[in-house]
């Protein structure tokens, strides 16, 4: 008697090890991305020569629910044009402006079930972006400016596409999901008594790792 509860209580245990293996839920997410940065303000242009320029961002997200996440991004824009002379209102020289975007977020996911192909997502929060402006023969700006943000997009499931790499990279990271995404994210940031505006909107491409 005493042999058959010990089979059958190890026989209960393993079932319940497969299956909590079988629902191990990720919860966190490491976000690269990058792309494109349109600005807002309307003198972008005429001093940097272009109404765009590049973006690179990295977020880490904590999901408490599987379709709930808190996260936090970060973010480097650098362009580069021509610096005007603040009495004469003349080209001076070389300009360069490095823009770091600081967020947190609150992101909804449409994930109804595990191995879903495509996931779209929709959030936002708070945004706070550090600039550094540099105009040669010129002192060196610097301050911050808070606003807000939106963001959505669409998640595209890489496990289901290569499923021997999927596993690889779970055995040796931890790595649960895979995705490739494409995002889009409006920001509105002003500065100053005659409001600059940092803020405007980014397109952005990425790969999306869930532990």
């Amino acid at each position: 008697m005493f042999r058959y509860w010990s089979v059958a209580l190890a026989a209960a245990l393993f079932s319940c090890g497969i299956t909590a293996a079988a629902e191990e839920l990720p919860r966190w997410s490491l976000e690269i991305k990058g792309g494109s940065f349109f600005p807002d303000e309307d003198k972008w242009k005429g001093y940097y020569g272009d109404d765009k320029t590049g973006q690179f961002s990295m977020a880490l997200a904590w999901k408490p629910l599987r379709q709930l996440e808190l996260g936090i991004d970060g973010a480097r824009i650098r362009d580069r044009g021509q610096g005007v002379a603040p009495q004469q209102g003349e080209l001076s020289g070389e300009v360069t402006l490095d823009l770091y975007p600081m967020q947190i977020f609150v992101l909804a996911r449409g994930v109804f079930s595990e191995g879903q192909w495509l996931v779209p997502y929709l959030g936002g929060g708070w945004s706070r972006i550090y600039y550094e402006q540099d105009i040669r023969g010129q002192e060196t700006r610097r301050g911050s400016a808070t606003g807000s943000h939106l963001r959505g997009g669409i998640q595209l499931l890489l496990d289901n596409i290569d499923r021997p790499t999927a596993a690889g990279f779970h055995d040796s990271f931890g790595v649960l999901n895979s995705y490739l995404f494409i995002e889009v994210s409006r920001s509105s940031v002003e500065i100053g008594a005659e409001p600059v505006q940092l803020g405007g909107t980014s397109y952005q491409a990425g790969l999306l790792f869930e532990f």
